[in-house]
């Protein structure tokens, strides 16, 4: 079982930044891709960024350019850096990682989700 713990949301205004991470623990065997989705009120969870194990990453087009994610093996952690937030930035922020086993399964685990609030 593994266990994704978030930190670093909160309350910022329009044009600040804010830094999440997503540390993993528990029996960990192998982490493939890890990132972020985000889900506005009333709105569907939607895909925000992605980074494998070997650093490649992938962004949505509404944060490119914004938003930078990096990645710790060692840690099992990743961190967002966003920039430049803007008012539809505000969202639950989710930790996503996609866990292989040795038996050869994929297992995709969540974080609880962090609060991004930014003011216009």
């Amino acid at each position: 079982q593994v266990q994704l713990v978030e930190s670093g949301g909160g309350l910022v205004q329009a044009g600040g930044s804010l830094r999440l991470s997503c540390a993993a623990s528990g029996t960990i065997f192998s982490i493939n891709d890890m990132g972020w989705y985000r889900q506005a009120p009333g709105e569907t969870r939607e895909f925000v960024v992605d980074i494998t194990s070997g650093g490649s990453t992938t962004y949505s087009d509404s944060v490119k350019g914004r938003f930078t994610i990096s990645r710790d093996n060692a840690k099992n952690t990743n961190y967002l850096q966003m920039n430049s937030l803007k008012p539809e930035d505000t969202a639950v922020y989710y930790c996503h990682l996609n866990h292989k086993a040795p038996w050869g399964l994929t297992y995709a685990y969540w974080g609880q989700g962090t609060q991004v609030t930014v003011s216009s």
